[in-house]
């Protein structure tokens, strides 16, 4: 998923990227996650895990969520919060999305069905085996069974109370959400937010856009950064 952004941000910046647990990757699982607090727990602790004090934090669609959800519970290691287009953060998601992501989890369902479903994610992108992020996607969708709470969405107080920089970017086509609210919501009730609706961009935002968002999250981090 972050094939497109790494390369400009290493140039710049130590990365990290990490697997959500409960999700899809490499991490293995050894307790049940019956919280967000929970989630937000196992990540701070993976912070320090890695023996960093403080992060600028990326979350691109659900990572946005995990990366406002650590804000929400765990903040002391954040130095920023930068978020493509989250889900769950700054308005609900439609119930038609809904309803369509379902079948895209269910083994059963014809493969061709979650690759439609991904294309309509992606704003009509091409999504099938011959683009390897979107064959990933869609074999983590079919061979694995996720036993994580769902996000919540967040609340007019949990947003007021977030107390780290934030840089939001969302798309303008989104179908995950309305984008233009997202935005009317963020600028309401979040404190130090500097929050855009991307012009043409779907939730995919991150590889349509890879230079240009790459740009726009270093700058912010570097804003947000001391001289060590």
């Amino acid at each position: 998923m972050w094939g497109p952004n790494l390369e400009g941000l290493r140039g710049e910046r130590p990365v990290y990227t990490m697997d959500l647990l409960g999700e899809p990757g490499m991490s293995v699982q050894m307790k049940v996650i019956e919280n967000q607090k929970q989630q937000a727990e196992w990540l701070n602790e993976a912070i320090e895990g890695l023996g960093l004090e403080k992060v600028h934090i990326v979350g691109v669609s659900v990572g946005g969520w995990t990366t406002m959800n650590l804000a929400r519970y765990n903040p002391e290691h954040i130095a920023s919060a930068s978020l493509l287009d989250p889900v769950f953060v700054f308005a609900q998601m439609p119930i038609k999305m809904i309803l369509a992501s379902i079948p895209a989890s269910v083994p059963v369902v014809p493969k061709f069905i979650r690759e439609k479903m991904l294309s309509y994610v992606s704003g009509g992108a091409k999504a099938n085996d011959d683009e390897p992020i979107a064959k990933l996607i869609e074999s983590g969708m079919r061979n694995y069974k996720l036993k994580t709470p769902a996000p919540d969405l967040f609340t007019k107080e949990d947003l007021k109370n977030i107390n780290v920089p934030v840089l939001a970017l969302m798309a303008e086509k989104s179908t995950m959400h309305d984008s233009a609210k997202a935005v009317e919501t963020g600028k309401k009730y979040v404190k130090d937010i500097d929050i855009v609706n991307w012009k043409n961009a779907s939730h995919a935002i991150n590889g349509e856009f890879s230079n240009e968002v790459n740009a726009k999250i270093l700058d912010f981090v570097e804003q947000h950064s001391n001289n060590n």
